[in-house]
């Protein structure tokens, strides 16, 4: 009975043993680049200020950039993502009245503004990292600085004058659902879908005449990508 004891124990040494060796034998960084396609779920305050009309509000265009990440392996069930892009410029909408005046206004383009988004979330990795395909799921914050903002000739035409364009920074939650499939020990491919809290405080001066709006923009991002290990 001692000898099975003994044996057993050191089976499960040995097993032990290997899985810590091929967990430290496991690539611990990961380099990715891929598209980011983003489409936007903007509810925001009406504008308000002197001379505002009542009911206008903006809606955001989707759009598409460059995705960067680098990823930490912590171990075979979790990682840390930090991901980015190359700042995509958001074009704003008119939305409300067809006409202000004789100035049209409704599906306008208005202003626009360039984002510095990087993410970083915490995932969890679904499966022994020898499968192929394997699920995950992550949650992490978002922070947001918005700069380049610019009123077109249009939102000029409808502040009446030249507009200067202020936006408060964002930091909120994140969180994301993908897959990957790995080639080989190095390459694999990747597809996810994230949504992020990112809200934001508008100020539009129009020589001194100060019209004010708050905006949640609910970025909702669809990545596809490749990623090498090492």
């Amino acid at each position: 009975m001692k000898n099975i004891i003994t044996s057993s124990v050191a089976v499960l040494g040995l097993l032990a043993a290997s899985a810590a060796l091929a967990e430290d034998s496991m690539p611990k960084n990961s380099a990715r680049i891929g598209a980011y396609f983003i489409s936007y779920h903007t509810k925001g305050d009406d504008l308000s200020g002197p001379l505002t009309p009542p009911g206008l509000n903006t809606k955001i265009q989707s759009n598409s950039t460059l995705y960067l990440a680098y990823v930490r392996t912590l171990s075979s069930h979790f990682e840390v993502e930090l991901a980015f892009g190359v700042p995509p410029r958001t074009k704003t909408k008119g939305s409300g009245p067809a006409m202000l005046g004789s100035v049209p206004f409704d599906g306008v383009e208005i202003s626009s503004a360039k984002w510095a988004s990087p993410t970083l979330l915490f995932n969890y990795v679904f499966f022994d990292p020898s499968a192929r395909f394997r699920p995950y799921i992550g949650i992490g914050m978002n922070h947001t600085a918005f700069y380049e903002r610019r009123s077109t000739p249009a939102g000029d035409a409808v502040a009446g004058g030249p507009t200067k364009i202020s936006l408060t920074s964002s930091t909120g939650i994140a969180g994301t659902v993908g897959m990957s499939y790995r080639f080989d020990d190095a390459w694999h491919v990747y597809a996810s879908y994230s949504a992020s809290r990112v809200t934001s405080d508008l100020t539009a001066n129009t020589a001194g005449l100060i019209r004010r709006s708050h905006i949640s923009f609910g970025p909702r991002t669809f990545v596809l990508s490749v990623g090498y290990s090492f």
